[in-house]
């Protein structure tokens, strides 16, 4: 743990002694637009931070789309249960790799960005998780979990494990860290661009 932790402050906090004034710009457009974006993630109730309101949370909903489906294959191997969870296991856990990733290549904002990632990808199971008993969400194909018996991940989950009856109480918790994850890369990012603005160059 220890080592662990000491890897950690060596890599989280690294600010060129020179930046570019270009680079610096471009990272404090991502970090506004991840503030933009975050806002209306963290304040909505769990039931609307489903909905994609503009088109780069559509954008955003779609390639989780793609990590969830691809976990389903991935995990298939493991057995029904880890089958049905993995499509939000890999979802979350693709984030979270591109954090260690960037961490191990020393950028650090790339790590807060993906981190923001990792937490906006928590707030969107959310609603799937709290739908378990309902089952009154759209899913793929344009069904929802009534419709097609077997089909919705979570009540296959919580059903499973009898656990149904707190799926409202599991999705808040998702939301919550959820948001807890989305504040820490923007207060993470924020940090490392007033460092950033410091090393500047090539303007005043």
């Amino acid at each position: 743990m220890t080592e662990l932790r000491r890897w950690l402050l060596e890599r989280s906090f690294v600010v060129p002694e020179r930046v570019n004034v270009i680079e610096l710009g471009a990272r404090a457009a991502v970090w506004i637009g991840l503030l933009v974006l975050g806002w209306g993630y963290v304040f909505e109730s769990i039931e609307r931070s489903q909905e994609s309101p503009t088109f780069l949370h559509f954008l955003i909903s779609r390639v989780n789309l793609v990590f969830h489906e691809a976990g389903h294959i991935v995990f298939a191997i493991l057995g029904e249960l880890i089958a049905a969870l993995g499509g939000s296991l890999m979802q979350v856990l693709i984030p979270l790799v591109c954090a260690v990733t960037f961490l191990r290549h020393l950028n650090s904002f790339g790590a807060a960005v993906a981190t923001w990632w990792a937490g906006e990808s928590l707030i969107e199971l959310a609603p799937y998780i709290g739908d378990a008993r309902s089952q009154r969400l759209e899913l793929l194909g344009g069904v929802t979990g009534s419709d097609a018996p077997g089909y919705h991940d979570w009540n296959n989950i919580l059903s499973r494990l009898d656990l149904l009856a707190y799926d409202h109480g599991l999705a808040k918790a998702a939301h919550l860290l959820g948001t807890l994850l989305i504040l820490l890369g923007l207060a993470w990012g924020g940090y490392l661009l007033m460092r950033q603005y410091r090393n500047r160059e090539g303007f005043p």
